[in-house]
């Protein structure tokens, strides 16, 4: 699951393969900017923010949001593509390397002095250089949902989805349908941080601290089978009043109280 981590790893990769060179093709299959060219511009390089991606061409930035299913993939020019042509959604092509966005859900292109229109919204990112712990667990703190609801929502702070909050909030020992006011958010949040840049260098992330599949999570995505601390079935749930926005999470019913 893209959370920011994986953002953060695929913005590296995309900034060392592009990094410094001219755009030699660039093609995207949005109908909003289908007309787009940046040919011939400079890539300045790519930023994640939260779990955006900021790829800067000129006095442009290619803002992109993976959602579920979205990636990049970085491929020599010729090479061939390990993924169908329809699922493709945005090219960008230098002499050396070619960056295909597939299944991405949402791409625009906007000028770099108004990446605030697309970003600005989002609250203190722990991955970002100017991460503000104190300003990110104020936000939760503030939020009047459930704790699970409130670390989700990006303007609280960025880069958090379902397994890290599923995960946290298993390691802190708090149930996830607990009032976000009722909850130390500066201990959670330091743990947060810590855990995601512990993962930002890791091709898998893991919260457990082993790597084998399938023991990597201590409650996400484990609905009827036993906590690995205590022996209680671990139980699966939706938090959101809106049910269209609904986030499905994990919890152990006798480690989390």
């Amino acid at each position: 699951m893209p959370e920011g981590d994986t953002v953060f790893r695929t913005a590296r990769r995309l900034d060392d393969a592009l990094a410094g060179q001219e755009v030699t093709r660039f093609d995207l299959r949005v109908p909003k900017a289908a007309t787009a060219d940046l040919t011939g511009e400079m890539i300045h390089g790519c930023v994640p923010r939260g779990k955006h991606l900021l790829l800067r061409v000129g006095e442009y930035t290619l803002h992109s949001h993976l959602r579920m299913d979205g990636a990049w993939f970085v491929y020599r020019p010729g090479e061939r593509w390990r993924h169908p042509a329809f699922k493709v959604r945005a090219i960008v092509g230098t002499a050396e390397r070619e960056a295909v966005g597939v299944d991405i859900a949402d791409i625009e292109l906007v000028r770099t002095s108004d990446e605030d229109e697309v970003v600005g919204h989002l609250g203190p990112d722990p991955l970002g250089k100017d991460w503000d712990a104190a300003e990110a667990a104020a936000r939760v703190s503030r939020d009047a949902r459930s704790i699970h609801v409130a670390l989700l929502d990006q303007r609280n702070v960025a880069g958090f989805g379902n397994e890290y909050a599923a995960e946290l909030l298993f390691l802190r020992g708090i149930l996830p349908t607990t009032p976000a006011a009722e909850v130390d958010t500066a201990a959670l949040i330091t743990l947060g941080a810590r855990t995601i840049r512990a993962n930002r260098d890791r091709p898998d992330r893991t919260f457990t601290g082993v790597n084998r599949p399938g023991r990597t999570t201590w409650v996400y995505g484990r609905a009827d089978r036993p906590c690995r601390r205590c022996g209680t079935l671990i139980r699966r749930g939706a938090q959101g009043a809106d049910p269209t926005r609904e986030r499905v999470t994990f919890w152990c019913p006798n480690c989390q109280r």
